[in-house]
């Protein structure tokens, strides 16, 4: 999934995609730098203004496993009929894994609209707008409308200021337990997750580098910039992302700059490619770009899922965790 852009101001609750961009369909929103697979998606459709919902909704389909793993966590999985992009899965373990596992899959892929409208769900819930007819297939809030289902869906923002918390996490959690009427148990999940955050999040305030893919030889360092929530999960963890001053998700750094810069730890982003994420951080470590920086000379490396990092979920304190504890060495 792509790096979704968010502030507090703007992450609020969505039956349809309004409130975050303009409300003229005509009028698409920008194309992001990345997608969930290969490939760029479309751009965003038009976002209307809202419907208010009559009732909870009782048929839900999930775009990912990132917003079912929401839901679950609210206590209101049983009114999930299906979700899409399960492997946002992959990064729990224990009783939760085993529950989610339990959810029907509709498409393991980003939820082709046939497989979604099939469901006849009341609700289609996501953490990106770009799973809403942004990407190939899937289906259009337009679409779902006609078929009878509301779309609910955190919300992106305009590019221009830097992300330094995970207040676009904590209210979409607030504004999804509002719809579903349980606003307590997102109180209780919110203050779960500021806790484990506040136990791990550190003040190193050392230089950090995020990307997904090795730097390729004359081609441009791809990392994570200023406006994506990953930035914010790296300032909560203590660090300072070189890369922060690119007011995108992403940022386009030259090999001579990344070195100039020099990143004292590197996040490796994984679940963009089909290798191990062993195979991801030792390509990663043995680039010639990153070899004469300081994260590689003192090995100083955390592999992060894609799933907790770059999007809002129960486990970006997972992220925040894994991140302060390299950076703590």
């Amino acid at each position: 999934m792509r790096a979704l852009r968010w502030t507090a101001a703007t992450a609020a609750v969505l039956f349809g995609l309004s409130a975050c961009g303009s409300a003229d369909p005509a009028q698409p929103a920008a194309a992001p730098p990345s997608s969930m697979t290969t490939g760029r998606p479309s751009p965003s459709p038009g976002r209307p203004e809202p419907p208010q919902p009559a009732a909870v909704p009782q048929r839900v389909v999930t775009m990912d496993g990132g917003a079912a793993a929401i839901l679950e966590r609210l206590g209101v999985e049983d009114k999930i009929v299906g979700t899409a992009a399960p492997d946002f899965f992959k990064a729990f373990s224990g009783d939760e894994a085993a529950k989610l596992a339990k959810i029907k899959v509709i498409d393991p892929g980003r939820g082709n609209a046939e497989a979604v409208i099939a469901a006849k769900p009341d609700l289609v819930v996501g953490i990106s707008s770009y799973s809403f007819g942004g990407f190939d297939g899937t289906p259009s809030v337009d679409q779902l409308a006609q078929a009878g289902a509301k779309s609910l869906v955190a919300c992106d923002t305009a590019e221009g200021a830097a992300v330094k918390d995970l207040s676009a996490t904590t209210t979409f959690i607030q504004q999804v337990a509002k719809v579903f009427g349980v606003e307590q148990r997102g109180a209780d999940l919110v203050a779960q997750i500021t806790s484990t955050i506040d136990k791990v999040k550190g003040t190193s305030g050392k230089r950090v580098l995020a990307l997904s893919t090795p730097p390729a030889a004359g081609q441009p360092v791809m990392a994570q910039g200023g406006t994506g929530l990953a930035n914010g999960v790296i300032t909560v963890a203590g660090g300072k992302n070189i890369g922060e001053d690119a007011m995108h998700d992403f940022a386009s750094l030259s090999a001579e700059e990344v070195v100039k810069r020099d990143p004292e730890a590197i996040v490796v982003i994984s679940g963009f490619t089909p290798g191990s994420d062993d195979d991801l951080l030792n390509a990663i470590r043995s680039s010639p770009v990153l070899a004469g920086t300081t994260a590689v000379k003192e090995n100083r490396f955390a592999v992060v899922p894609q799933s907790t990092l770059l999007s809002p979920s129960v486990l970006n304190g997972d992220a925040v965790a894994k991140i302060a504890e390299a950076l703590a060495k």
